[in-house]
């Protein structure tokens, strides 16, 4: 790796439409602030409903019969998507500095987010000619009729895909993807707080090759840009990812305006169940790192640490020694570094109202709580004890850096309680006893669960929720599926007057 780029410079702030660089409809921009020290850093191109309306077309214009992508071959495709990631790949460092500069994610874990990203984007380029339809022996009227019946599967059309603010670019390459891979064509909506990177993306794709029309991106705000992408009539599919009651919203909108498909990745407050039977220092390792990742702000944060009462004390002091011993030096390039400030000033007051919250209803704070230093959006890591089950603490997602840890007594009883959430995303059990562990893992309401660990992304492996977690899936050969439709063609055999 190259030296350190601590001060990238900002070289896309328009919207990209039809493979060109444009202003937005209205002239109107919006501020992208450095989380870190509370500084301006570029002012970007805001769309509303007019250019959300532009890229439409464009993408409706670049799907039609006989266009360029519609006849390539399948694996052009994959060949285009591989090319992409290698352009990713070569530029990479200069992703990672933006990356770190706009979100205030540390610059070794910025790296790692992107060498996932370039993975995701191989792993979809090689099913490019991979997936296909199948023959079926369908039953002939009276028997008398042979039928040659088979599927085709299509691409759906234009995919309308609302990124989120956190770990922006492995939520572009889940979405891009799978969709590009199968055929469709897609209107990307960034969020306002980390939209630098993904316009640099697009100046990639436009050197890839990929035709006019086939990636559009239009940054802008939730109540405009992406609320007309939900609501447009030649949009066919939307994948949201952000906040429940957003998600809520979009779902109302796609089904007020012409029933588009949906896929949902929404809130969070996963469990992650530590029994007496394992390794307590590898538990509280995996516990702690998985909480304060990112300060927190991931949908796979374990919500709620269930600790069994046996070494539930114990457990509490080594969380508390290790939070503690986080390294929080305000530089985020430094190696050293593993924590850094939350995204924006709004999430630092949530997050604050939640610790205040959590204090107000007799919940034990052990560590934390408080502002770091004097400068940019930082919350001390936070550890919570003695949490019981009706703390807003322990039922409502925090998305910050506060780890919440709940006692427990019997299997049964944190099963009943683990599932008694409105959430059912991702969970995690320590135990050694793997009997337990596949019983557990087969009651909890969740879409994914990992054994002595807890979050464990595998390309390979679909990952999506169960309940108001969202439906859907990213990941695997299951995410194709959620870009395709399936057609059925049957033919009449004529077989009469066959000669001899």
């Amino acid at each position: 790796m190259s030296e350190i780029n601590r001060n990238p410079e900002i070289k896309y702030t328009q919207l990209f439409i039809n493979n060109e660089w444009l202003n937005s409809e209205s002239g109107n921009t919006f501020e992208t602030i450095n989380p870190s020290t509370e500084q301006s850093i570029a002012w970007i191109q805001s769309a509303d409903n007019r250019d959300i309306d532009k890229a439409v077309k464009a993408a409706r214009l670049a799907f039609k019969r006989g266009s360029v992508w519609r006849t390539i071959d399948a694996s052009e495709r994959g060949r285009l998507l591989y090319r992409l990631a290698d352009l990713i790949d070569r530029d990479i460092d200069y992703l990672v500095a933006l990356i770190t500069l706009e979100t205030g994610l540390v610059y070794m874990y910025s790296m790692e987010i992107l060498s996932l990203v370039v993975k995701i984007i191989r792993y979809y380029a090689g099913w490019s000619d991979k997936f296909h339809g199948k023959t079926v022996p369908a039953d002939a009227a009276n028997g008398q009729q042979k039928l040659l019946a088979i599927t085709r599967l299509e691409p759906i059309g234009v995919c309308g895909q609302i990124l989120t603010w956190n770990l922006a670019q492995f939520s572009l390459a889940v979405k891009l993807g799978p969709a590009l891979a199968t055929g469709n064509v897609v209107v990307v909506k960034p969020a306002e707080q980390s939209t630098l990177a993904i316009l640099y993306v697009a100046s990639l794709i436009l050197e890839a090759g990929f035709p006019p029309g086939v990636v559009n991106i239009v940054p802008g705000y939730g109540q405009t840009a992406g609320r007309a992408l939900a609501e447009h009539m030649d949009v066919d599919k939307v994948f949201f990812n952000g906040s429940t009651h957003v998600g809520r919203l979009v779902q109302l909108a796609a089904g007020q305006s012409n029933g588009k498909r949906l896929s949902l990745e929404t809130g969070s407050k996963s469990p992650l169940i530590i029994f007496p039977d394992t390794d307590i220092d590898s538990a509280v390792l995996e516990a702690h790192q998985a909480t304060f990742y990112y300060q927190g702000q991931t949908c796979c944060k374990p919500g709620r640490i269930y600790v069994h009462e046996s070494i539930y004390n114990k457990f509490v002091d080594k969380s508390v020694e290790l939070a503690n011993k986080l390294v929080v030096l305000g530089n985020l390039y430094d190696p050293l570094t593993k924590f850094g400030p939350l995204i924006d000033g709004r999430q630092y007051e949530k997050v604050m109202s939640m610790i205040e919250t959590g204090v107000r209803e007799g919940a034990r704070l052990m560590t934390g709580g408080k502002r770091w230093g004097t400068q940019g959006y930082y919350i001390e890591p936070t550890v919570f004890a003695d949490i019981e089950d009706s703390h807003t603490i322990a039922r409502e997602e925090i998305f910050g850096p506060v780890q919440c840890i709940i006692k427990f007594s019997t299997i049964d009883e944190v099963i009943d309680r683990t599932n008694n959430s409105d959430y059912g995303l991702n969970a995690g059990v320590f135990t050694d006893d793997i009997n337990k562990a596949l019983v557990v893992a087969s009651e909890l309401q969740v879409g994914k669960v990992a054994i002595n660990m807890h979050s464990s992304f595998r390309v390979q492996m679909p990952f999506g929720g169960y309940k108001q977690s969202g439906f859907g899936r990213v990941f695997g050969k299951d995410c194709l599926q959620e870009y395709l439709e399936v057609k059925s063609v049957i033919i009449k055999i004529n077989d009469k007057n066959l000669q001899e």
